[in-house]
């Protein structure tokens, strides 16, 4: 496609057969750059979809540190900073690929057993936080350009990789936003109607309205925007009570700062532990596996070939950098690839970098103004539901969709997808209820079963195993992939069978992808059998 904003760019056509893998939804590719004002609305609407997370994370840590509310709004803020330089950076210098980076999950389990090891202040138990992240994700930029993470590629096809992706949506069915919006309260609380009414206006404009054009660009904000708007109206008109999952806080935006301060080591100089820094690196593990996947489904939804070995691995390379910086920053949290930003290029057909760097600048920008953190978080959480929905099927359905190259009438093949996708939902939803109606968390549960395990036990029962262990374990899409790895790898099947051969045929060459020191450096060209 040509550059819309009045010069025109060379079409970019990759060669061979990975172009008959261009998607027909795509419209805009990598590489096209739609008008600036357009950018600035589709690139608003890729983070809306990432909000929910971006902001759950970090109040999520603030809660369990009992961290002052003052603090907490300059917190959330620092979540944004963050992820405005990570996905700069990720979409300039690292794999290049139109996605967006934030606040990871994977770091938050660990996160949380490390806050209840400490007991103590926020600030102190933060400044802990920060070293254990910065240390772990350290070790993140090595696995990334020394080129240890793309190695791995020549052993994963499509019946791992299907399962993993596909995962990655089907594992979030239980967010509190589509299940529980307010655990405090005995019962599920949520609003069906209010989350109904988003997930029918995303449906309605991205499926039925979307001959035209601005409904198909824009279905994810207008239908987000257009059910905050009905929820704002029932809140002013007193139909939703405070305490109501649908009610909108508008008070507290008035109430806002216009401008808080976002600054490195803002919380003092972070502190390193081994035993924490360990606990956190299992997170980072989980973070690196589950980029790996995101990786193959943003290429898969761009309409260009799979990721190649080094393109891996300057992303997670990159994620690692981005994760050492959130560290400095004083967020106690890394940065990943978001899941949420892929399934949006799915329902919009939007992949342009350009798109995602537009909307990096401006939450980078918005980081610092107190009000519009206060506005993100006045949206409910019914709605930031129906949006949750409608991404994660996107993503498990792309999962999915690999499995195009393999063929599905072997027993083998359907043996290995079934196993993995059921032992990736029910070993996390086993994990998950460890801690359930006992004093002790659940790591604590986990971590005592494994001291009584015969012989292995006081390896098993370490702090590095089971913390290892208890985050891996809990994360579906960990299991899950590990599963289908193993048997995949193990159990006897033609390279025909199981997908490699077509798949090879659609992945990158590995001099597709120039690193930034050969796009910007003296190295320009220069072919390398490591990340560079």
């Amino acid at each position: 496609m040509t550059d819309t904003t009045g010069d025109t760019t060379d079409t970019i056509e990759p060669e061979g057969p990975a172009n008959l893998e261009e998607a027909s939804f795509v419209e805009y590719g990598i590489e096209d750059k739609p008008p600036l004002l357009e950018s600035i609305f589709l690139g608003f609407q890729h983070y809306l979809t990432m909000i929910g997370a971006n902001i759950a994370v970090p109040l999520a840590l603030a809660s369990a540190m009992n961290m002052p509310t003052e603090q907490t709004a300059q917190f959330v803020g620092t979540f944004f900073v963050v992820s405005g330089v990570a996905t700069l950076a990720q979409t300039t210098f690292g794999n290049r690929y139109p996605i967006v980076q934030g606040a990871t999950f994977s770091m938050l389990a660990p996160a949380l057993a490390i806050i209840g090891v400490i007991g103590a202040g926020w600030q102190t138990t933060l400044l802990e936080l920060q070293g254990a992240v910065i240390a772990a994700c350290a070790v993140e930029v090595i696995v990334g350009y020394l080129g240890l993470m793309g190695r791995l590629k020549k052993y994963l096809s499509p019946v791992v990789i299907a399962p993993t992706i596909a995962l990655i949506g089907l594992s979030l069915f239980g967010v509190p936003q589509i299940t529980d919006v307010n655990a405090s309260v005995p019962g599920a609380q949520q609003d069906w109607w209010l989350l109904g009414l988003t997930l029918g206006l995303i449906v309605l404009f991205s499926q039925y309205l979307n001959k035209r054009r601005a409904f198909r660009l824009f279905p994810v904000l207008l239908g987000v925007v257009s059910a905050w708007f009905i929820a704002f109206v029932l809140s002013w008109t007193g139909f939703y009570a405070p305490a109501s999952p649908g009610y909108v806080n508008y008070g507290q935006v008035v109430r806002a700062d216009l401008i808080q301060p976002v600054m490195p080591l803002q919380w003092g100089i972070p502190q390193f532990t081994l035993p924490y820094i360990i606990g956190m690196f299992a997170g980072v593990v989980a973070s690196m596996v589950e980029s790996f996947g995101d990786y193959h489904a943003v290429a898969r939804l761009s309409g260009v070939g799979a990721p190649s070995r080094r393109r891996i691995d300057h992303g997670i390379g990159m994620e690692g950098l981005a994760s050492v910086f959130a560290g400095m920053m004083g967020t106690g949290n890394g940065s990943t690839s978001y899941s949420e930003n892929i399934g949006a290029i799915g329902l919009t057909g939007v992949a342009s970098r350009y798109v995602v760097q537009i909307g990096a600048v401006v939450m980078l920008v918005v980081g610092f103004v107190g009000y519009f953190g206060q506005l993100v978080a006045t949206i409910p959480a019914p709605i930031v539901g129906g949006l949750f929905i409608a991404m994660f099927g996107q993503i498990a359905a792309v999962g999915l969709s690999n499995l195009k190259y393999v063929d599905m009438d072997s027993s083998r093949n359907l043996f290995i997808v079934g196993l993995a996708l059921f032992a990736g939902l029910a070993i996390p939803a086993y994990i998950g209820q460890l801690g359930v109606g006992v004093e002790r968390s659940g790591a604590e549960v986990f971590q005592a079963g494994m001291e009584g395990v015969a012989v292995l036990g006081p390896v098993l029962g370490t702090d590095l195993v089971s913390n290892t262990l208890y985050v891996i374990l809990g994360t579906g899409m960990a299991v899950g992939g590990i599963v289908a790895f193993v048997l995949d790898n193990t159990v006897e099947g033609t390279r025909e069978e199981r997908g490699l051969e077509a798949w090879e045929a659609i992945t990158e060459d590995e001099s597709e992808f120039q690193s930034a020191f050969e796009r910007f450096g003296s190295g320009r060209g220069t072919d390398s059998s490591r990340a560079d």
